[in-house]
Protein backbone atom coordinates (compact mmCIF):
# COMPACT_ATOMS: atom_id res chain seq x y z
CA UNK A 1 0.00 0.00 0.00
CA UNK A 2 1.10 3.74 -0.84
CA UNK A 3 -0.33 5.76 1.89
CA UNK A 4 -3.98 4.21 1.27
CA UNK A 5 -3.51 4.23 -2.30
CA UNK A 6 -3.96 0.48 -4.01
CA UNK A 7 -0.97 1.59 -7.27
CA UNK A 8 1.76 4.10 -7.65
CA UNK A 9 0.78 7.39 -9.20
CA UNK A 10 2.77 6.41 -12.29
CA UNK A 11 6.30 4.94 -13.36
CA UNK A 12 9.51 5.93 -13.66
CA UNK A 13 10.08 8.14 -16.05
CA UNK A 14 13.68 8.08 -18.10
CA UNK A 15 14.07 12.18 -18.16
CA UNK A 16 14.09 11.94 -13.97
CA UNK A 17 16.95 9.76 -14.01
CA UNK A 18 20.61 11.39 -13.68
CA UNK A 19 23.44 10.64 -14.88
CA UNK A 20 27.19 8.51 -13.73
CA UNK A 21 29.42 10.37 -11.65
CA UNK A 22 32.61 10.78 -13.50
CA UNK A 23 34.53 9.78 -10.82
CA UNK A 24 38.11 12.09 -11.80
CA UNK A 25 41.14 10.66 -11.19
CA UNK A 26 44.53 11.88 -11.29
CA UNK A 27 46.32 10.59 -14.50
CA UNK A 28 46.75 11.62 -18.13
CA UNK A 29 44.08 14.26 -19.39
CA UNK A 30 41.20 12.43 -20.62
CA UNK A 31 37.32 13.44 -21.42
CA UNK A 32 34.25 12.38 -21.93
CA UNK A 33 31.28 14.27 -23.96
CA UNK A 34 28.31 13.62 -22.49
CA UNK A 35 24.75 14.29 -23.96
CA UNK A 36 22.69 15.96 -22.41
CA UNK A 37 18.85 17.17 -22.55
CA UNK A 38 18.03 19.48 -25.08
CA UNK A 39 20.32 18.02 -27.35
CA UNK A 40 23.20 19.94 -25.75
CA UNK A 41 26.18 18.17 -24.62
CA UNK A 42 28.95 18.39 -21.03
CA UNK A 43 32.57 17.80 -20.89
CA UNK A 44 32.77 14.93 -17.93
CA UNK A 45 36.36 14.83 -16.97
CA UNK A 46 37.38 11.64 -16.23
CA UNK A 47 41.58 12.34 -15.51
CA UNK A 48 43.60 15.41 -15.06
CA UNK A 49 47.27 15.60 -14.60
CA UNK A 50 47.26 19.16 -14.15
CA UNK A 51 44.90 22.53 -12.37
CA UNK A 52 44.80 25.82 -12.90
CA UNK A 53 45.50 27.67 -9.45
CA UNK A 54 45.13 30.80 -8.48
CA UNK A 55 48.63 31.59 -6.70
CA UNK A 56 48.86 35.43 -5.17
CA UNK A 57 46.47 36.69 -7.62
CA UNK A 58 47.56 35.06 -11.23
CA UNK A 59 46.42 31.95 -12.47
CA UNK A 60 49.78 28.72 -12.71
CA UNK A 61 48.88 25.02 -14.00
CA UNK A 62 50.26 23.14 -11.63
CA UNK A 63 50.79 19.09 -11.45
CA UNK A 64 48.65 16.87 -9.07
CA UNK A 65 50.05 14.99 -6.88
CA UNK A 66 47.83 13.70 -4.60
CA UNK A 67 44.44 13.96 -3.31
CA UNK A 68 45.02 15.10 0.74
CA UNK A 69 41.43 15.12 1.87
CA UNK A 70 37.91 15.47 -0.17
CA UNK A 71 34.89 16.05 2.06
CA UNK A 72 32.15 14.60 0.11
CA UNK A 73 34.00 11.08 1.34
CA UNK A 74 36.85 9.53 3.11
CA UNK A 75 37.19 7.01 0.85
CA UNK A 76 37.66 9.42 -1.92
CA UNK A 77 40.83 10.47 -0.80
CA UNK A 78 42.29 6.72 -0.62
CA UNK A 79 41.09 6.21 -4.29
CA UNK A 80 42.28 9.72 -5.23
CA UNK A 81 39.11 10.75 -6.38
CA UNK A 82 38.58 14.74 -7.00
CA UNK A 83 35.17 16.51 -6.41
CA UNK A 84 34.70 20.41 -5.77
CA UNK A 85 35.59 21.11 -2.46
CA UNK A 86 38.80 18.15 -2.12
CA UNK A 87 42.33 19.39 -0.91
CA UNK A 88 45.39 18.76 -3.47
CA UNK A 89 48.62 18.38 -3.04
CA UNK A 90 50.36 20.10 -5.93
CA UNK A 91 53.49 21.02 -7.13
CA UNK A 92 53.91 24.62 -9.09
CA UNK A 93 56.03 25.26 -12.16
CA UNK A 94 59.13 26.21 -9.76
CA UNK A 95 59.08 22.70 -7.83
CA UNK A 96 57.37 24.21 -4.89
CA UNK A 97 54.73 22.46 -3.12
CA UNK A 98 51.49 23.58 -1.92
CA UNK A 99 47.81 22.98 -1.07
CA UNK A 100 45.21 23.49 -3.48
CA UNK A 101 40.83 23.45 -3.12
CA UNK A 102 39.22 22.60 -5.69
CA UNK A 103 36.77 25.36 -6.75
CA UNK A 104 35.58 23.87 -10.31
CA UNK A 105 33.10 21.12 -10.42
CA UNK A 106 35.39 18.36 -12.53
CA UNK A 107 32.55 15.99 -13.44
CA UNK A 108 30.15 19.11 -14.95
CA UNK A 109 32.07 21.60 -16.48
CA UNK A 110 35.24 19.43 -17.56
CA UNK A 111 38.39 21.95 -16.18
CA UNK A 112 39.77 21.83 -12.85
CA UNK A 113 40.33 25.21 -10.97
CA UNK A 114 41.75 25.63 -7.67
CA UNK A 115 42.55 28.23 -5.08
CA UNK A 116 46.16 27.93 -3.04
CA UNK A 117 45.49 27.61 0.48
Amino acid sequence: MYHGRITKARKKRRALVGGVFAETQIGEDKQKKVRTRGNSSKNKLMKAKRANVLLEGKHVLCEILTVQENPANRDYTRRNIITKGAVLTAKTPDGKELKVRVTSRPGQHGLLNGIAL
